[in-house]
C-alpha cells in the first residue's frame, strides 16, 4: 500500500430521522467516545462525528477497522441505543497529513470516494461495504458480513438484550445461565435460537481473513 493510502472508516445511522434526535446524538457521541478510548491503538485518526448522524476515522489496518466495527455494534447493543450503523471501509488516498487528534481537515480521493460510497450504500439493504485494493479480500469480507448482518439483524434486542449482553461477556452457556438465574437447559436453547456460536464463528472467520 502506498504511503498516501489509508483505511478510511465512515458510518451513518440508519433511518436517523425516525429517532429521537436528542437521545440519538447523546448515545452516538457516547458510543464513539467509548470505542475511541478502548481501541485507541487501532486508530490513526479517531472516530469523529462530522455531521449529526455520521462519523469518520482512519484505522491502522484492515483488521483494526473490522474490530472497530464489531466493537461499535456491541457497544450499541450494550447501551440499548436502539439504532444501527451503516459502514463503509475504503482503502484510499489521503493527500494531507493525518490528524491524529480529530478526523477533520484532511483531504484526498479516498475520503471523497468513501463519502460517495456511503451515500450510495443508502440504496441497498447491506449495512457493511468494504472497498479495498485487494478485490478478493473485499469480496470475502463482504460475503462474511452479509452472514454477520443476517445473524445480528434477527436478534430481538429489546427482548433479549440482557441475554445477548451476557453472551458477549461469556461464551459458556452454563456460566450465562448462572449469571441470569436461569436453568442451563433454558439458556442452551436460547443460545441455539440466537445463533451465538454462528455469530462468534463468523467474527473469527473475518478476523482470520484480515489477519
Amino acid at each position: 500500500m502506498s504511503k498516501k493510502e489509508h483505511y478510511i472508516l465512515m458510518a451513518d445511522v440508519v433511518s436517523s430521522r425516525s429517532k429521537d434526535q436528542k437521545q440519538l446524538m447523546e448515545d452516538f457521541k457516547t458510543i464513539t467516545e467509548v470505542v475511541n478510548r478502548k481501541h485507541s491503538k487501532k486508530l490513526k485518526s479517531p472516530l469523529t462525528i462530522t455531521l449529526g448522524d455520521e462519523f469518520q476515522g482512519i484505522a491502522k489496518d484492515v483488521n483494526a477497522a473490522l474490530q472497530l466495527i464489531f466493537s461499535l455494534d456491541e457497544e450499541i447493543l450494550l447501551k440499548g441505543a436502539g439504532f444501527k450503523l451503516r459502514y463503509v471501509l475504503m482503502e484510499g488516498q489521503i493527500d494531507t497529513p493525518i490528524n491524529d487528534k480529530i478526523a477533520y481537515g484532511m483531504l484526498g480521493e479516498g475520503l471523497t470516494n468513501a463519502r460517495k460510497a456511503l451515500q450510495e450504500a443508502k440504496l441497498t439493504k447491506n449495512r457493511y461495504h468494504i472497498i479495498l485494493k485487494d478485490n478478493e479480500m473485499s469480496k470475502a469480507l463482504t460475503n462474511s458480513l452479509v452472514i454477520y448482518q443476517g445473524l445480528t439483524d434477527d436478534w430481538k434486542v429489546t427482548r433479549d438484550r440482557e441475554l445477548l449482553t451476557e453472551f458477549l461477556k461469556e461464551r459458556d452457556y452454563k456460566v450465562v445461565a448462572e449469571a441470569l438465574g436461569k436453568t442451563r437447559s433454558q439458556i442452551w436453547k436460547r443460545e441455539k435460537s440466537l445463533k451465538i456460536n454462528e455469530y462468534i464463528a463468523t467474527k473469527e472467520v473475518i478476523n482470520y481473513i484480515t489477519r
